[in-house]
C-alpha cells in the first residue's frame, strides 16, 4: 500500500466512523453497529470506497489483540471467585447447551461436523459490549436478569480464548492428510501456554515497577505496549493465536497493582485498532446477499434469537428468575457476538468454513445485533408487571434490631459504618453490588444484599425499629427514591442523606431529609490547605473557610425555595456572589485595621 493510498484510506475509514457510529448510539444502537454499517458503507459491496480489505484486516488484528489484552486484566481470580456459581454453573450451561444444539442443527443440514462444531461455539457467544451497554443504560446491571447476563458474558469471554486455540488443530494436517487434530501441535500449544505463564509471573511485575520508576509516563506505555505485542508474537510463533497469548498477558497482570495504569495507558489504543476491526468485518460482509438470499438469511437469523432466546429463558428459570427477568435475559443476549466475526474468520483461513457461509454467518449476526434492542424493549413488555417480581435480597435476622440502617455500603457507607462501629453503634448495612457485599463479609460487616428502594426490602431490615436511616448510595436516581420511600413508610424515622450536588440537594430536602453535600466539606478542607500553603495563618485560613460555610449553608437555605425556577437561581448567584465579595472585603479592612493599631 503506497502512502498516499494509506493516507486516502486512513482519511476515508476516519469519516466514516466519525459519521456512522454517532448516528448508530444517538438511535441507541451501540457503537459495534457504528462500526460495522461503516465498514458496509464503504466496502466493496456497497460504495467501494476502500479496495485493500485484507492489509486494513492485519493492521486491524492489533485491536482484537488489545481487546483480549483487557478482558485479560478484567478476570482477577478473586472476581472470578465471588460469582463463580453464575459464571461457571450456568453460564457453562448456556454455552454448552446452545453450542450442542447449533452443532446438531448443522450436522442435520450435511454440514462437516467440525464447520458444524465451529458454527455452534461462534453462534453460542453474545456481543459482550452491546449487552453490557444497554444493561448499563436501563440501569438493570445489579438487577437479577442483569448479574447473570453478566456472568454468561464473562463466562463467553473466558471461553473464546479456548475456542480461538481449538480451531487451527482442528485444521487439516497437510503433511498426514489427515482431518484429525495435530497432536504434536497439541503438545507445542500447551507448552506455550505454560512457558507465558511461568515466564510472565517472573518477569511482568518487575518490568512494570522499573518503567514506573522512570516517572515517565510514555515509557509505561511503551512497557504495556510491548507486553502485549511481544506476548502476542511468541504465542504466533508456536502456531497459536495472538489473541491467546495477550489474553494470558491480561490475566497474568489482573492481581497487581499496575492494573488500573495499564487500562487506562491502553484504551485509546484498543478502542481505536478494535473500531477498525469492526470497520474491517464490515467491509467483508456481503450485504447485497440480503436480497439475493432474502429466504436463507431471514430463516438463520429468526432460528439463531429464537433458539437462543428460548434457550437463556430456560437457563434463567434454572437459576430461579421468574419469568419477567427470564425474559429480559433473553432479549439482551439472544443476539449473535463480535467474538463470532473472529472465531468465522479464523475458520475461513485454517480451511473450516467457506468464505460464503462465512460472509452469511456475519450478515446474520449483523442483523441479530441490530435487533437487540427492539427485543429487549419487546421482552420487557411481554414479561408480568413489575409487582409480581419475587424480593431480590437476602434473608435478614428476625432478632436484628439495629439503631442505623445504611443503604449504600460504598466509599462513604464503610467510612459511616467504621465510626458507628468504634463507638458501639449497631448498625445493618444494605448494598445492591453483589461483588460488595462478598467482600465486606469476609472483613466481618453487618451488610446484606439487596435493593434499599425496595418496600420489602425495609420491612424485612426491621427499619421501624431503626433510630436513624442514613442514605449513602452513590446514584443520585436511587437515593431519592429510598429517601421517598423511608419518608413516606416511616415518617418518624430521621434520614439523612448524601448529596452529589446542589441540585440533588434540593430534592432531599424536598423530602424532609437530613443533607450532606459529598463534596462540599472535602472542598472546604481542600481550600483551608491552600490558603494556609499561601502563607496565611492556620487560624485565619480557618476562620475564612468557617465564614465561607456559613455562608453558603445559609444561601442553599435560601435558594431551596425557588431552585426550580432557573431565572431565579442565576439572579441569587450573582446578587450572592457580590455579597461574599462585600463580606471578605470588610473581613479583609477590618483585619488591616486591626494590625495598624497594633503596630503604633
Amino acid at each position: 500500500m503506497e502512502a498516499s493510498g494509506f493516507i486516502q484510506y486512513a482519511v476515508v475509514l476516519l469519516l466514516a466512523a466519525v459519521i456512522a457510529v454517532p448516528l448508530a448510539k444517538r438511535s441507541r444502537l451501540g457503537a459495534v453497529l457504528g462500526y460495522l454499517a461503516a465498514g458496509a458503507l464503504i466496502g466493496p459491496s456497497a460504495l467501494k470506497l476502500v479496495g485493500n480489505a485484507e492489509q486494513i484486516a492485519h493492521i486491524s488484528e492489533l485491536g482484537v489483540v488489545l481487546m483480549l489484552f483487557v478482558i485479560g486484566l478484567e478476570l482477577s481470580p478473586q472476581r472470578l471467585w465471588v460469582m463463580r456459581r453464575l459464571v461457571f454453573g450456568f453460564g457453562s450451561v448456556q454455552l454448552v447447551i446452545t453450542a450442542l444444539a447449533i452443532f446438531a442443527i448443522g450436522t442435520v443440514f450435511g454440514l462437516d461436523w467440525k464447520a458444524a462444531l465451529v458454527i455452534g461455539l461462534g453462534l453460542a457467544l453474545s456481543s459482550t459490549a452491546i449487552g453490557l451497554q444497554i444493561l448499563g443504560e436501563r440501569k438493570e446491571l445489579q438487577s437479577p436478569h442483569g448479574r447473570l447476563g453478566f456472568a454468561i458474558l464473562l463466562l463467553q469471554d473466558v471461553a473464546a480464548i479456548p475456542i480461538l486455540a481449538l480451531i487451527p488443530l482442528l485444521a487439516v494436517n497437510p503433511d498426514l492428510g489427515s482431518a484429525a487434530p495435530n497432536a504434536l501441535g497439541v503438545v507445542r500449544v500447551v507448552l506455550t501456554i505454560a512457558a507465558v505463564i511461568v515466564g510472565g509471573r517472573l518477569l511482568l511485575r518487575p518490568l512494570f515497577r522499573i518503567a514506573a520508576r522512570t516517572q515517565m509516563p510514555e515509557v509505561f506505555t511503551a512497557s504495556t505496549l510491548l507486553v502485549v505485542l511481544g506476548t502476542a508474537w511468541l504465542v504466533e510463533l508456536a502456531g497459536i493465536s495472538m489473541s491467546l497469548g495477550a489474553f494470558l498477558a491480561g490475566v497474568l497482570l489482573a492481581d497487581s497493582e499496575y492494573r488500573h495504569e495499564i487500562e487506562a495507558r491502553i484504551d485509546p489504543f484498543k478502542g481505536l485498532l478494535l473500531g477498525l476491526f469492526f470497520i474491517s468485518v464490515g467491509m467483508t460482509a456481503d450485504i447485497r446477499m440480503v436480497p439475493h438470499e432474502p429466504v436463507l438469511i431471514a430463516a438463520m437469523l429468526a432460528g439463531l434469537l429464537a433458539l437462543k432466546g428460548l434457550i437463556l429463558f430456560g437457563v434463567g428459570r434454572l437459576a430461579r428468575e421468574d419469568a419477567a427477568s427470564a425474559l429480559k435475559l433473553a432479549g439482551v443476549l439472544a443476539q449473535g457476538g463480535e467474538f463470532a466475526f473472529i472465531v468465522f474468520t479464523l475458520a475461513v483461513q485454517n480451511r473450516l468454513l467457506d468464505a460464503h457461509l462465512r460472509d452469511v454467518l456475519i450478515v446474520v449476526i449483523t442483523l441479530s445485533m441490530a435487533l437487540t434492542p427492539l427485543l429487549v424493549a419487546l421482552f420487557a413488555r411481554l414479561g408480568p408487571a413489575e409487582a409480581t417480581e419475587k424480593p431480590v435480597y437476602d434473608a435478614i435476622d428476625e432478632d436484628d434490631r439495629p439503631r442505623v440502617i445504611i443503604a449504600g455500603f460504598g466509599r462513604v457507607g464503610q467510612i459511616v459504618a467504621r465510626i458507628l462501629r468504634a463507638n458501639q453503634i449497631r448498625f445493618t448495612a444494605i448494598e445492591s453490588s453483589i461483588e460488595q457485599v462478598e467482600i465486606s463479609r469476609r472483613f466481618g460487616s453487618q451488610i446484606y444484599y439487596g435493593d434499599p428502594s425496595r418496600s420489602d426490602l425495609l420491612r424485612s431490615a426491621h427499619v421501624e425499629k431503626a433510630e436513624l436511616f442514613i442514605v449513602a448510595t452513590d446514584d443520585p436516581d436511587t437515593n431519592i427514591r429510598t429517601a421517598r420511600l423511608v419518608r413516606r413508610m416511616y415518617p418518624h424515622l430521621k434520614v439523612i442523606a448524601r448529596a452529589r450536588n446542589r441540585q440533588h440537594a434540593f430534592r432531599l430536602m424536598d423530602l424532609g431529609a437530613g443533607v450532606v453535600r459529598e463534596t462540599f466539606h472535602s472542598s472546604l478542607e481542600l481550600s483551608r490547605m491552600a490558603l494556609e500553603q499561601l502563607g496565611m495563618p492556620a487560624a485565619l485560613a480557618g476562620q475564612r473557610v468557617d465564614r465561607f460555610r456559613e455562608f453558603d449553608e445559609k444561601l442553599l437555605a435560601e435558594q431551596h425555595l425557588f431552585y426550580d425556577d432557573e431565572a431565579a437561581i442565576m439572579q441569587n448567584a450573582r446578587e450572592a456572589q457580590n455579597d461574599l465579595d462585600r463580606l471578605f472585603e470588610a473581613d479583609i479592612a477590618q483585619e488591616n485595621a486591626t494590625r495598624d493599631e497594633g503596630a503604633r
